[in-house]
């Protein structure tokens, strides 16, 4: 941790900019004694990243960013808050503590929070901010979070744990035995520790795969930003339970779509031809699985058993994005051309044989436009093409 970079003069130039091209900054090279560019660099992205993501960050002064990945890496502050309504107690200890962003929302709730985090660097660096951000009941320790919990004889109400994926793991990581630390041997372990325990993984790990590995799995939350699933939440109780509890999220600008259903369930999806509307799920929903469940739950039919798009006559609610449909024709690339002319749409697939690329390459349709395409699969089992405006 540089100190250098939180005198006044550095700050300001970081704050004055935040607009500039980077490349052309970098060329200049630093004006400041004892701090390289690129180090100034990392400030500048870092900040500009955290804007959105990390608002209170971004507006609070003196704050110093780690290497751009951590803040790539980090829950955003909505996805932190919304953990707050998952696990109750007085105390709470993260395990796998990175930038801090869980950990300072803990820290609202909770009486006690113990932010482990094994690089001495990312630990100095996230204590350092607790204090500009005036955060006094967190407690920040250079370490292996597990040790910790070894080597200390206090309990804590929650352990949260955000594995990472291992160096040697090749390829996308949808299994928790990709992850450091590997959890379920340790659960045992866990459990004389703390009566929840909270696990926050990749979005594209596989939920069914993770539910069979880890052991009292009580409830499973899809968290989505802007129909983009950003993280999965598993969390553990240490009673026995029957049931699992699935809940899919998506936070948009001035709503949440929410729905909630049992892993178990036996719903059943009612099926019909295209109607008026179309509707295709948010991300949230298409990441849990719970396809029948919205049919069943909303009383609105599904177009096939894998197309994962559902219609109906009168215009309803639906957590997702809704059309009006001004056509449906079988798929034949000679019409659709003929029909589209000139103009440009947008295509979606859902259970239909040909990418987007491949549809586009030979209908010659261009992107953009207000016309949407669904290329789907219906009851019979045909390819179909839906011309829809968005609602």
């Amino acid at each position: 941790m540089n100190l250098a970079i939180l005198h006044p003069e550095v700050q300001n130039f970081i704050s004055a900019n935040l607009k500039t091209e980077i490349t052309k900054l970098i060329l200049k090279g630093s004006p400041f004694k004892g701090i390289t560019i690129q180090e100034l660099a990392n400030q500048i992205i870092a900040k500009q990243k955290s804007e959105k993501k990390l608002p209170t960050w971004y507006s609070t002064e003196n704050i110093y960013y780690p290497a751009k990945i951590s803040i790539e890496q980090t829950s955003s502050e909505v996805a932190a808050v919304h953990k707050l309504a998952l696990i109750s107690g007085d105390s709470v200890i993260d395990i796998t503590g990175g930038f801090g962003i869980d950990a300072h929302a803990f820290s609202k709730q909770f009486k006690k929070v113990v932010h482990c985090e094994i690089n001495e660097q990312l630990s100095e660096i996230v204590a350092h901010n607790f204090k500009q951000l005036k955060i006094d009941n967190i407690e920040a320790f250079a370490g292996n979070g597990l040790k910790f919990l070894k080597e200390n004889s206090q309990n804590f109400d929650c352990i949260f744990i955000d594995p990472s994926r291992r160096h040697d793991a090749k390829g996308k990581v949808f299994l928790l035995k990709d992850c450091l630390p590997y959890v379920p041997p340790k659960i045992d372990f866990l459990f004389t520790k703390a009566t929840q325990i909270l696990i926050k993984t990749s979005p594209i790990l596989d939920i069914t795969n993770t539910i069979k590995e880890l052991k009292n799995v009580v409830k499973v939350q899809v968290i989505a930003i802007n129909n983009e699933v950003k993280e999965l939440l598993f969390l553990l109780e240490k009673k026995e339970t029957k049931h699992i509890t699935i809940e899919a999220f998506n936070y948009q600008k001035n709503t949440l779509q929410q729905i909630e259903f049992n892993y178990q369930s036996e719903a059943k999806s009612t099926y019909s031809p295209p109607l008026n509307y179309i509707y295709e799920p948010n991300a949230a929903i298409l990441k849990s699985g719970g396809f029948h469940e919205v049919s069943e739950q909303l009383k609105i039919f599904k177009l096939h058993q894998h197309s994962h798009l559902y219609t109906s006559n009168e215009l309803m609610y639906f957590p997702g994005r809704q059309f009006i449909i001004t056509q449906s024709i079988p798929y034949d690339k000679k019409k659709i051309k003929k029909l589209i002319g000139n103009e440009t749409a947008n295509i979606t697939i859902r259970n239909f044989p040909k990418s987007v690329a491949q549809i586009r390459k030979e209908t010659k349709i261009k992107e953009g436009g207000n016309l949407f395409l669904f290329f789907t699969t219906n009851l019979d089992n045909k390819q179909i093409v839906l011309f829809c405006k968005k609602i």
